[in-house]
């Protein structure tokens, strides 16, 4: 399968499931619930594991979300204009310590495939500086190894009361472990004490992992 990076398939070549409610709140476009993007990541990391196009350790899987599940990301291809989409949640894979830059894998960002975390920062990501703290943005960082063990989700929250779809779930079967079949919310949660991996805030995931990759990979 072709890739631009040797690391994942090509875009248009990923394995994709996008469904997504649209509604207009205040000036932003506001996209909540129904959707699928952390199985596009497991999915993604699937790849990388069964092909070996990069050691895993070196992937990390980032969740994006607050307690009040509404955090607002720029650059999506569901926005109009310069608006932000506020997602419930929503899903990348960060890879670092193959380049000097971190790059990030958003399957429904404008920008490229992959696209610099520097970039992603400061284009879909930007700041909590300037807007409500109902929408300041924490991001739950889990390495891919221990996604793809332990993620597991039976979709039902794409389901109705009366078990019917409220939108076509992604053709492969579901994915869960042998402890369990959903833990979708342990994932989304950004309370540190719940689930896998390590909470930051915004600023924080930034100085973390976009600013220190440059200088951390020059200097070993």
């Amino acid at each position: 399968m072709k890739r631009e990076d040797g690391i994942t398939p090509t875009r248009e070549n990923c394995v994709y499931s996008s469904c997504y409610w649209v509604l207009l709140v205040s000036d932003w476009l506001c996209c909540m619930f129904l959707f699928y993007s952390e199985e596009n990541v497991w999915k993604l990391c699937e790849f990388v594991k069964k092909e070996r196009t990069a050691p895993l350790e070196h992937l990390s899987v980032v969740f994006i979300s607050n307690e009040n599940r509404m955090v607002p990301l720029w650059k999506q291809k569901s926005g109009r204009g310069d608006q932000p989409v506020i997602w419930d949640y929503h899903v990348i894979l960060m890879v670092r310590g193959l380049q000097s830059d971190a790059l990030v894998y958003d399957l429904d960002s404008e920008l490229s495939f992959p696209c610099s975390l520097k970039l992603y920062g400061a284009k879909a990501l930007r700041s909590d500086r300037n807007i409500r703290p109902d929408y300041h943005r924490k991001l739950r960082v889990v390495p891919a190894d221990s996604f793809l063990l332990k993620f597991a989700s039976d979709r039902s929250h794409m389901k109705a009361s009366d078990g019917s779809w409220k939108m076509p779930p992604p053709p492969y079967p579901p994915i869960h472990t042998a402890e369990s079949h959903m833990n979708l919310d342990d994932f989304i949660s950004m309370d540190p004490a719940v689930g896998w991996g390590t909470v930051l805030s915004l600023d924080h995931f930034l100085r973390s992992y976009a600013e220190n990759s440059s200088s951390a990979s020059s200097s070993s």
